[in-house]
C-alpha cells in the first residue's frame, strides 16, 4: 500500500487529522473535568454529586488529559509509536462500555450516550489510524 491510498475511503491525512483533533478534545475536556468534576458530572445527568463522585470523576478527567497528550506526543513524535494507537483504542473501547452501562444503570442521563458514542467513533479511528501507520512503513 503507498502512503496515498486510501483507508477505508478515507485519505490516511485526514485520518491523521481525525486522530489529533480527538487527542486534542480529548486532553481538553479531560483538563475540564479534571478541574470541575461535579459541573461535568451535573451536565450529564448528575445534578447532585458527591464529593467522592466528584474526586473520582475528576481522576478519570486526568487520565484523560493523559491520554489526549499522549496521543498528541505520538502523532508528531520523530519515531512511530503504534502501540500508544493501540492502546487508546482499548482506553476509547473501554470509556465506550463504561459510560455505557453507566447510562442504563440511570447513573448518567441520556446525554452521558453522546459521550459514549464520541469514545466508540474514536476507538474506530485510531485502529484506522494504526493501520494508516502500518502502510506507511511498507
Amino acid at each position: 500500500m503507498d502512503n496515498q491510498e486510501k483507508v477505508f475511503g478515507i485519505s490516511p491525512r485526514y485520518v491523521e487529522l481525525l486522530v489529533v483533533l480527538i487527542a486534542f478534545i480529548t486532553l481538553i475536556s479531560g483538563l475540564i473535568q479534571l478541574l470541575s468534576p461535579s459541573t461535568v458530572l451535573g451536565l450529564i445527568g448528575r445534578s447532585d454529586p458527591t464529593a467522592e463522585s466528584a474526586h473520582f470523576f475528576a481522576i478519570v478527567g486526568m487520565f484523560m488529559a493523559l491520554f489526549g497528550g499522549m496521543v498528541l506526543h505520538a502523532v508528531y513524535s520523530a519515531v512511530t509509536n503504534k502501540q500508544v494507537m493501540l492502546w487508546t483504542a482499548f482506553q476509547k473501547f473501554g470509556a465506550f462500555i463504561a459510560v455505557s452501562v453507566g447510562v442504563f444503570q440511570g447513573l448518567f442521563s441520556i446525554l452521558a450516550m453522546s459521550v459514549a458514542l464520541f469514545d466508540l467513533f474514536s476507538g474506530v479511528v485510531f485502529l484506522m489510524y494504526l493501520k494508516v501507520l502500518n502502510s506507511w512503513e511498507n
